[in-house]
């Protein structure tokens, strides 16, 4: 008579591994650095999936099948399936004729193995659900077709394409996909990975401080990505010190005594971008509001905002005032426009208020913001987009500021930047120069403090 034999496997997620255990969304992209433990994560939550729901059928996939051997295979069979595998509870058996490898659980589950490199194995079936490894190797086509592959059964109460990846250019059309909403995307970091980081005494085990040390001694994007998580673009990046982990922040109730202004750069074919500031007791500035729209008049973004701080105001077209409503917040104490005179005039008749020219100096409004970043002086508030800019969307390009941070670089003279998907970025520029360039002149040859 034989007896079951009880396996035990231990594995306690941190950080971003732990909220997607938890997360049922459609599609879930696990990004960041190298080695913060992503691709365990999510072979764990499929292989957690499978013993849960007898009978379920998941997928790990990459674009080309044979680089899986090495990578998500070789994690598989070391760490989340070893003690079934070695005791015959799972069975791995080889592709045949048209079905690729799998693995056979004894509850019925089961998990193939293929490559988008050979799609006609696997788009004939339903699966409940996918892991997809190194995501930006895919077209987004091959990402939309695995996404059809997910069909509803009784397997599993929900159905999830999960992936991991290492971040790319921030144009890229994932993280497009994620910005848009269409997938959740959860932030990495090498304090999620218990071997590199220990969470008890809050510092680098050994092999995380030689690990760490090699990632450092890597240069420009290549740094970004794979030591600093960022969806960095081309070498030349105007702000290495932005951090997503550490500048775009939660948004909070904001004290009614902080003074309050706004920045505005004009647009038409390109954005227009208004940027809604709070300063701290300490000058601290955070973003709290921000529309970043093409393709409408600026009167049209003056109605909008003042139906935003105004509610209930109805614009009197004789008097050319607001009458009712009331504001409920802080006026701008000031409003820090672009040079575009009409734009101005246009903008100060629908609003009421006056504004006042910003400081243009590019070089020096680059280095203020830069130091803010550096010193945690200069925050985003998530959610802080009144309305997503649909044009944008379709031609992938930024939709807001923080979209377009990544792709803010110097041009090949290192002067100025590269004047493309830039409003959000100029606008912010203009908020820093207000309060960090009051003192900073420049003569005709040289820069010098007074």
């Amino acid at each position: 008579m034989s007896s079951a034999v009880e396996l035990r496997h231990r594995y306690s997620p941190r950080g971003a591994a732990r909220e997607l255990m938890a997360c049922k969304d459609g599609e879930v992209l696990l990004s960041g650095p190298a080695g913060t433990g992503k691709s365990r994560a999510c072979l764990e939550k499929l292989h957690l999936a499978a013993l849960k729901h007898p009978g379920m059928t998941g997928l790990i996939v990459r674009q080309v099948r044979d680089t899986l051997a090495s990578t998500a295979l070789r994690t598989w069979d070391r760490f989340v399936a070893k003690e079934q595998l070695l005791a015959g509870s799972i069975i791995y058996r080889g592709s045949s004729g048209r079905e690729p490898a799998r693995y056979e659980f004894g509850n019925g589950s089961q998990i193939w193995i293929a490559g988008m490199d050979k799609p006609s194995k696997i788009m004939s079936t339903e699966f409940d659900m996918i892991y997809v490894q190194e995501a930006t190797e895919l077209t987004s086509d091959g990402w939309q077709a695995l996404t059809t592959r997910l069909g509803r059964t009784d397997a599993m109460p929900y159905n999830q394409l999960i992936a991991d990846c290492n971040p790319s250019h921030p144009t890229h059309w994932l993280k497009l996909r994620a910005d848009a909403g269409t997938t959740t995307m959860l932030d990495s970091r090498h304090e999620d990975n218990p071997t590199l980081w220990d969470a008890d005494t809050g510092e680098w085990t050994k092999r995380g401080r030689e690990y760490i040390r090699r990632l450092d001694r890597l240069t420009g994007v290549t740094l970004l990505r794979l030591r600093y998580g960022r969806w960095a673009a081309a070498e030349g990046i105007c702000w290495p010190s932005f951090d997503t982990h550490r500048h775009i922040v939660d948004p909070f109730p904001i004290p009614q005594d902080w003074t309050r202004i706004w920045t505005v750069d004009f647009g038409m074919v390109h954005p227009f971008v208004l940027q809604c500031w709070a300063i701290a007791p300490d000058g601290e500035l955070y973003r709290y509001r921000e529309i970043h729209m093409s393709g409408r008049m600026v009167e049209d973004h003056a109605r909008q905002i003042m139906g935003i701080v105004r509610p209930g105001a109805v614009w009197n077209d004789t008097a050319k005032r607001w009458d009712g409503g009331r504001w409920i917040e802080p006026k701008p104490q000031k409003i820090i426009c672009d040079h575009d005179a009409e734009d101005r005039a246009t903008l100060t008749r629908y609003l009421g208020i006056a504004t006042t020219p910003a400081d243009k100096r590019v070089k020096l409004g680059i280095e203020a913001v830069e130091r803010r970043w550096r010193d945690n002086r200069l925050f985003l508030m998530r959610g802080a987009l009144v309305e997503k800019d649909q044009a944008a969307v379709d031609a992938r390009r930024p939709t807001c500021t923080e979209e377009e941070i990544g792709g803010y670089v110097w041009d090949d003279n290192k002067e100025q930047p590269v004047k493309d998907n830039d409003d959000g970025a100029d606008t912010m520029r203009y908020a820093v120069a207000h309060f960090d360039l009051k003192n900073r002149l420049t003569s005709v040859n040289r820069e010098v403090w007074v």
